[in-house]
């Protein structure tokens, strides 16, 4: 049995989405970033960092916090959307990196500038923006070559920038204008085990 602390983040939905690929038991814990209870003391605890999501193993006792190492995790534990060996689980990585190090802050530092400073900074906002929308036809790009966004196979790739892609109005990123891109959103959106996490994390703020 897995527990999920989460919230219904770009960051959140990942784990929440492999975990029903996987077809594994698991409990969704709130943490409302919201009212700010991801720094509470509990939360602490679990991550000193203060961002979710984090999975706690009860099989094995292992907290683990950053989106990316728990797909990496959950993957290998479970031997499923993660090639064993060679480039294709390579490609794999790439994709991880290139979503952490590039579309993660990117998306995020837009989304900031644009709506949640507290005074206008244009120059921020045009920065980020533009890388923003500058990664995101790199992922356009992508997808003239291949059906998904490490190969011909659906993998924690896919998942991983499926996020950002599920928040990207946050981030001012349209897909108007990416027909790949927005054929493989569709794909995404279109899994149960993608349908399934939605429901569970939209329902946070629901309630």
């Amino acid at each position: 049995m897995y527990e999920l602390y989460a919230f219904a983040t770009p960051n959140s939905i990942k784990p929440a989405i492999l975990l029903e690929e996987l077809a594994q038991p698991w409990q969704l814990r709130a943490v409302n970033i919201r009212q700010g209870e991801q720094h509470g003391a509990d939360f602490l605890q679990l991550n000193p960092n203060g961002k979710v999501p984090v999975l706690v193993d009860s099989d094995n006792g292992a907290v683990l916090s950053e989106s990316a190492a728990i797909l990496v995790y959950l993957a290998e534990k479970h031997g499923g959307l993660l090639p064993a060996n060679g480039l294709t689980r390579a490609k794999v990585f790439e994709q991880l990196f290139f979503h952490a190090s590039g579309i993660s802050p990117a998306f995020g530092q837009a989304g900031f500038f644009t709506r949640l400073a507290s005074e206008p900074q244009p120059l921020a906002q045009q920065r980020f923006s533009t890388e923003a929308n500058r990664l995101t036809s790199l992922l356009e790009r992508q997808l003239e070559k291949t059906s998904w966004l490490a190969g011909d196979e659906y993998t924690i790739a896919d998942i991983a920038h499926f996020g950002w892609m599920w928040r990207r109005e946050f981030a001012g990123v349209s897909l108007e204008t990416q027909p790949n891109l927005s054929r493989w959103f569709a794909a995404v959106s279109a899994r149960p085990a993608v349908m399934r996490a939605i429901t569970k994390l939209n329902a946070l703020i629901e309630n």
